[in-house]
């Protein structure tokens, strides 16, 4: 387990993890490559010159740390997403790099574990209820008597 701690502007110590779970299977840190880059943002002198930009990508295709029922339903799901097999995502709504990581490593997870979601049974057709039928009929009737008494009777 990966877990950092981080003292906030308040002095309050909280454990960070930068682990990435899906569905109870934690991906290896060796599989998670991360970038990090300079923050998009109002500028000025000396602002946004540090790195807290955080980009991180999973492999997809190539790993074997989720079972094959699991990666083939992410694969599938996220194929609009994958650049060559490659899941990304990024974070830059944080002033710190770390608090960064930890958002990035929570979006990845978040993905996953939906991407990986059972699909929802299939609808069972059900016929109409007898007084559903009954009274559509009644309003279609009710519309067509209207429709005639707007009718001109000059024919």
């Amino acid at each position: 387990m990966v877990a950092h701690t981080a003292i906030d502007c308040d002095g309050i110590v909280t454990a960070m993890s930068l682990e990435v779970t899906v569905r109870g299977t934690t991906i290896p840190a060796e599989e998670l490559t991360w970038r990090f880059s300079r923050s998009p943002g109002p500028g000025g002198q000396s602002v946004n010159t540090a790195d807290t930009r955080v980009e991180l990508g999973y492999d997809l295709a190539a790993s074997d740390a989720l079972a094959p029922i699991l990666k083939e339903r992410a694969m599938r799901v996220l194929a609009g997403r994958l650049t060559n097999g490659v899941i990304t995502v990024t974070s830059s709504e944080n002033r710190s790099q770390l608090r960064n990581r930890e958002a990035a490593a929570a979006r990845l997870s978040r993905v996953l574990t939906e991407a990986t979601a059972p699909p929802a049974p299939p609808r069972r057709p059900t016929k109409p209820t007898r007084g559903s039928v009954e009274r559509r009929l009644a309003a279609k009737q009710r519309r067509a008597r209207t429709k005639r008494l707007r009718r001109s009777t000059e024919e």
